[in-house]
């Protein structure tokens, strides 16, 4: 027996199939905006070059400060790491030493302090308040960026390469470097003179001093998601980034 289709009904049909069938493929594809980051670089009195990067609208380096001599040429006081811890720690005029090259050098506070200047020209150690603007573009309030010890929430990791370079394997912080500020970590120098472990922790100066023995400073560590905000005396050896006047 043959039956005959009515055509009418078989368009019917085929017209309400495709009615619903999922239309995303028909759509234009959203376009991936990637982050544009400006970056440059800045030449320090011994011709040393280091990468620079705006973030929000300052302009950091994107690499420790590893500069032995003043602007005027005089050289900083260098305790090495062989010599006897007692001659860091008893030293009170600006000095810095070199734990790890990978990382930069090590300076006392004293060596921030100096007229003679460490950073390059056009450049300067930031303030405290500096690195609150630094942390405020990268997502805390000002509440907490005001705050002591460890603040913010997942914050260090913008500060830190992606896949965590430099820092240890086991470490809990898991890099994205969205500020592209490049922090590696370079540990630091007791105010005994002994040294601090290298690959573990971060320590930055500021020039804002805290009273007349002690001053700000920044801290990530690899156990650590947040960024530490404390003072320390002026006799510890921490590393420095600078920013653009």
């Amino acid at each position: 027996m043959v039956y005959f289709l009515n055509t009418k009904y078989i368009l019917r049909c085929i017209l309400i199939f495709v009615s619903i069938l999922p239309f995303n493929n028909c759509k234009k594809e959203d376009k991936i905006v990637e982050k544009t980051y400006e970056t440059g670089t800045v030449t320090d009195r011994q011709n040393n070059v280091y990468g620079t990067i705006k973030i929000g609208n300052q302009w950091w380096m994107s690499e420790n400060l590893k500069v032995t001599v003043y602007n005027d040429s005089t050289p900083i006081f260098e305790v090495r790491p062989s010599e006897p811890d007692s001659i860091w720690a008893n030293t009170n005029v600006g000095a810095f030493c070199n734990l790890d090259s990978r990382y930069g050098l090590h300076y006392n506070w004293f060596a921030l302090g100096n007229s003679k200047k460490l950073a390059p020209v056009g450049w300067h150690i930031p303030s405290d308040e500096e690195w609150k603007l630094l942390e405020k573009e990268i997502g805390m309030s000002q509440t907490e960026v005001d705050n002591t010890s460890w603040r913010g929430t997942k914050v260090s990791e913008k500060l830190i390469p992606e896949s965590s370079v430099g820092w240890p394997a086991f470490s809990l912080v898991f890099g994205t470097n969205e500020s592209r500020f490049n922090g590696l970590p370079g540990g630091c120098r007791l105010f005994n003179g002994k040294k601090g472990e290298v690959s573990t922790t971060a320590f930055w100066w500021s020039a804002s001093e805290k009273n007349s023995t002690a001053a700000w400073y920044r801290n990530l560590s690899s156990n650590n998601e947040k960024i530490l905000r404390y003072y320390v005396d002026k006799n510890y050896g921490l590393t420095i980034r600078c920013v653009k006047n």
